[in-house]
């Protein structure tokens, strides 16, 4: 590897993620990181500065709410960007698009991370009132399009969102799973597991929590059967209110989890639920979780959305329900307790559609790529050190 490409300098900015987000720091800091760059990731989460594998971690401070966090954070997260005289900035979140004109003054280079469709995810604010979020949303377009001409690349999760920015300066980089990263020496042999399935990530309303407690309780006693729901609540009222639920003998909630406990968990389950309400933004989503699942070998019981049915069907890899009945739910969860054999071999399908498809190291390359272009000739990275 050159020299001169261990000393540029990549800045990762975020305000509302946590510092070890998947995909920001496990995935794309990692990532960059490993192919040579000098990394930096600006968090607003209070846990302080801290290195780790390599990455300096900053902390400007947490917020008192969301207003601060969109205006006092952001001055902060501005304040140390400038002072860290990074080659190339690379943001993850739309409030944090005012900086980049100030770091483009200072002829840097600026990459903005598009992990939603933020005119469509304004309609699913609750603290928006439904009277002023059509005009919200549309003024968010604007805003988010408006700064197009101040950014060198943007990086798109997915082909929805990709659809609606300029083709000359996007790149897809899609969340898809690391191979091997949840496969866990702790695994139980699938035909020893207990009757469980499982449900990762942030736990709402419009993600199914009360609709799988009601299904897991649909499901036949004679099977034991089991809910796993890891992940926090959000309100975190909601959580007071589904323990109050006839239904939640059956749950077995773990909290936030680390990535290690993630697999454990995952290595005893028989199956994995993806169950979001029919919302146009969550209908065109490519969660995370959907392509853990697979990679781990699970079957997936997923929301009968025209995108994930796709892929299901295509890897007949698991079910599909109608995530507002959870009688159909209930049934999903019955045929895979009652099919181990199925049921395990779906589970396989998923993990081979990982290991052939569905897995980061084809977007990493995709993302390395898109760094070589955009610092221009003589700056190409090993691309293969990162994987080693």
């Amino acid at each position: 590897m050159q020299d001169n490409i261990k000393k540029k300098k990549v800045v990762v900015m975020t305000s509302a993620h946590p510092r070890y987000d998947n995909r920001i720091f496990t995935k794309e800091c990692m990532t960059i990181s490993g192919a040579g760059y000098d990394v930096s990731l600006i968090v607003a989460d209070g846990e302080g500065d801290d290195i780790k594998d390599n990455i300096r971690i900053y902390d400007v401070g947490s917020s008192d709410g969301r207003r601060s966090r969109m205006t006092l954070s952001v001055l902060r997260i501005c304040r140390k960007a400038v002072s860290l005289d990074g080659d190339i900035y690379h943001i993850h979140d739309p409030e944090l698009l005012p900086i980049i004109p100030l770091l483009k003054l200072r002829r840097k280079k600026a990459i903005y991370d598009v992990h939603e469709d933020l005119p469509q995810q304004i309609f699913l604010k609750d603290w928006i009132p439904s009277y002023l979020k059509k005009i919200v949303s549309f003024v968010a377009d604007i805003f988010e399009k408006s700064s197009l001409r101040f950014l060198d690349g943007i990086v798109c999760v997915t082909p929805v969102i990709a659809s609606r920015f300029p083709f000359w300066k996007i790149v897809l980089v899609q969340n898809f799973a690391i191979k091997d990263e949840l496969i866990s020496f702790h695994s139980t042999p699938y035909e020893r597991r207990t009757n469980s399935v499982t449900f990762l990530g942030g736990l709402t309303r419009i993600r199914c929590a009360a609709e799988m407690i009601d299904a897991i309780n649909l499901v036949p006693s004679h099977l034991n059967p089991i809910l796993q729901i890891a992940g926090e609540f959000k309100p975190s009222s909601l959580e007071s209110e589904l323990r109050t639920n006839k239904n939640w003998k059956r749950v077995r909630y773990y909290g936030w989890l680390s990535r290690v406990n993630v697999a454990k968990v995952l290595g005893k389950s028989r199956a994995g639920l993806v169950l979001f309400y029919p919302l146009p933004n969550q209908m065109k989503a490519q969660p995370n979780k959907f392509f853990e699942y697979m990679s781990a070998g699970l079957p997936i019981i997923a929301s009968n959305f025209p995108l994930w049915r796709k892929i299901i069907d295509d890897t007949r890899c698991g079910l599909v329900v109608d995530p507002l009945k959870p009688r159909e739910i209930a049934e999903a969860i019955q045929w895979i307790l009652e099919h181990p054999k199925e049921a395990k071999e779906m589970g396989e399908r998923g993990r081979k559609a990982v290991l052939e498809y569905y897995n980061w190291d084809r977007e990493a390359e995709k993302l390395l790529k898109f760094y070589d272009r955009l610092l221009g000739p003589g700056t190409e990275c090993n691309h293969t050190q990162w994987l080693t």
